[in-house]
């Protein structure tokens, strides 16, 4: 039999890949405020120029760094996805992948914070610019939802995922300032809030309680940059 096998990256490729691994590195080592695009370019082993050409600024970086860290966390969550159908249980483990995959970037991620925070940035995100990685989390929210044995109710059930997703970066915020032992605080309150989603998930279902449900969540989807 013969392989087939996958082509080689072009030297195209390889020129982002290195780049973009430059970029990483650096905003590991000396965040993302010291990080420029020439530090980049030497470490990568590149003209300003050349960097430039492949991405037009170091916010573009960012970006990339976004999409591999969701790409990344989408990886390890549905290993573990695949082996659980309980709707709480499946909750957890998307967030705290999430925060597991983020890891190696605690030290560095107030940085990162300060800037994304405002509302006009391109690395705040719920920016259009941010929608690639942003899209990712909410596709593996919906995944960890609709792969669960509960079933909800249809309305809840769509707007959940997007409105998990705000959550999600509200548990970022607290774990990105969280300096207690192994972010244990961080862990009571994911904790705490599934505690609380678990005891309302029988009750979703009675009118009063489905509509107060279905107005906070459209309230939490409607949150925008």
């Amino acid at each position: 039999m013969f392989e087939i096998s996958s082509p080689a990256p072009s030297k195209s490729a390889r020129t982002r890949a290195r780049i973009s691994a430059a970029a990483i590195s650096s905003f590991v080592a000396n965040g993302y405020a010291d990080t420029t695009m020439r530090t980049i370019a030497a470490e990568a082993g590149v003209s300003v120029g050349n960097a430039y050409y492949y991405f037009p600024s170091k916010n573009h970086l960012v970006q990339e760094l976004y999409e591999r860290v969701q790409i990344d966390h989408a990886a390890s969550a549905r290993t573990l996805l695949a082996q659980t159908d309980g709707l709480v249980d499946r909750l957890r483990i998307v967030f705290e992948t999430g925060l597991t995959t983020l890891t190696p970037y605690h030290r560095i991620a107030p940085g990162f914070l300060s800037a994304m925070i405002a509302p006009d940035s391109p690395l705040n995100p719920l920016s259009a610019e941010s929608s690639p990685a942003r899209d990712l989390t909410i596709a593996l929210f919906r995944d960890a939802v609709d792969g669960a044995t509960h079933r909800l109710p249809a309305d809840i059930t769509a707007l959940l995922p997007r409105a998990l997703f705000v959550m999600h970066l509200a548990l970022v915020l607290r774990w990105t300032y969280d300096e207690s032992t192994d972010r244990m605080a961080t862990s009571r309150l994911l904790d705490a809030g599934l505690r609380l989603f678990a005891l309302a998930i029988p009750f979703l279902r009675l009118p009063g309680v489905h509509a107060g449900a279905r107005e906070m969540l459209r309230l939490i989807t409607e949150v925008r940059s």
